[in-house]
């Protein structure tokens, strides 16, 4: 058994019946900290949502954590997906609840029930995130960086084995922008892997890391 924790092969992804990912060979391990590029349309976000089952893959091999894309059934998917963390561009906070009942609405919807260990959690993640004693206030009440932490905090709440973020300083400046990568490097670096897709070129320069691309159908190493 090998240790890749995502492993396609020749897999064809489609939306809508057309193809916009044909031929996929990829495999990441546990710590990688991959990058996805490519122009708006190209299949980016197509090939994030085939890793949580979002969309289906009708050929080729696909494997995530050991679960079998192309034979899950519908009711595995919580389990697959509470072993991952994703980070949406645009939040996606509850926003008539503060930051800390937004991810007591997480723990709870997946199975946390103690109240003692799901504060010590909560306390945990903003901790990790730079977020420390701001549990008490409302998503419209943070900066844009602020919430993008915030949302990393939430998708790493169940120590996920993947994490998942797609455009996540799409929306941020530059310097808030440097600080959530360098926030996601270090998730990685703790064991997670970390597959990002963005546009901002400027950040792969200064952090560099395993960059594919998305270009003509295919997903390639830059």
């Amino acid at each position: 058994m090998d240790d890749h924790i995502i492993k396609y092969s020749n897999v064809t992804i489609k939306q809508d019946g057309v193809p916009v990912l044909e031929d996929v060979n990829v495999q990441f391990d546990k710590g990688d900290y991959i990058y996805i590029v490519g122009k708006v349309g190209t299949g980016k976000s197509s090939f994030l949502k085939t890793i949580y089952g979002e969309l289906e893959i009708d050929e080729g091999e696909a494997e995530v954590l050991g679960y079998d894309l192309r034979k899950i059934k519908t009711g595995k998917l919580p389990a697959l997906r509470k072993r991952l963390g994703i980070v949406f561009q645009d939040f996606q906070l509850l926003t008539d609840r503060t930051v800390d009942e937004n991810l007591k609405f997480v723990l709870k919807a997946t199975g946390w029930k103690d109240k003692r260990q799901i504060k010590a959690r909560i306390d945990e993640v903003l901790n990790q995130v730079g977020m420390a004693n701001k549990g008490y206030k409302m998503p419209n009440e943070l900066s844009g960086g602020e919430q993008q932490r915030v949302v990393i905090a939430r998708a790493i709440l169940n120590s996920p084995d993947i994490l998942i973020a797609d455009e996540p300083t799409g929306n941020l400046d530059v310097e808030t922008a440097d600080a959530i990568v360098a926030l996601l490097r270090g998730i990685s670096a703790s064991g997670t892997l970390v597959i990002m897709t963005t546009h901002n070129l400027n950040i792969i320069e200064k952090y560099p890391a395993t960059t594919y691309v998305c270009k003509n159908h295919k997903l390639e190493l830059a």
